[in-house]
């Protein structure tokens, strides 16, 4: 009996052993895609757009994230000439926040 409980302990120290050794690698991953994007992003946006998007990165993070992937994948598409101003990146902020309906509540 005292040998099971010894089995099952040596496995479940293994097993998490094995659990704590995988999750350092998909952070890795997530960090390395991270520092990809960001790359893309540096050589499409110029400063104040670059500032601009990490300060609404902290207001609407839903937001900035589906920004920054439309914008790399216009520059991996090839669509993106030139880097993009604050300017430019305010008309596309614009453009995407007016197409969402605005919803009221009417009290009688």
């Amino acid at each position: 009996m005292s040998e099971d409980k010894e089995l099952e302990e040596i496995k479940r120290r293994k097993m998490m052993e094995l659990m704590s050794q995988q999750a350092p690698e998909e952070e890795e991953i997530k960090k390395e895609e991270e520092i990809a994007k960001q790359n893309i992003l540096r050589q499409i946006l110029e400063p104040d757009a670059r500032e601009r998007l990490a300060n609404l990165k902290l207001a609407r993070p839903d937001l900035a994230q589906a920004v920054e992937n439309q914008l790399i994948l216009l520059a991996q598409s090839g669509r993106v000439y030139k880097k993009i101003s604050d300017g430019e990146l305010k008309e596309i902020l614009r453009r995407l926040t007016s197409q969402k309906r605005e919803i009221r509540i009417v009290r009688r």
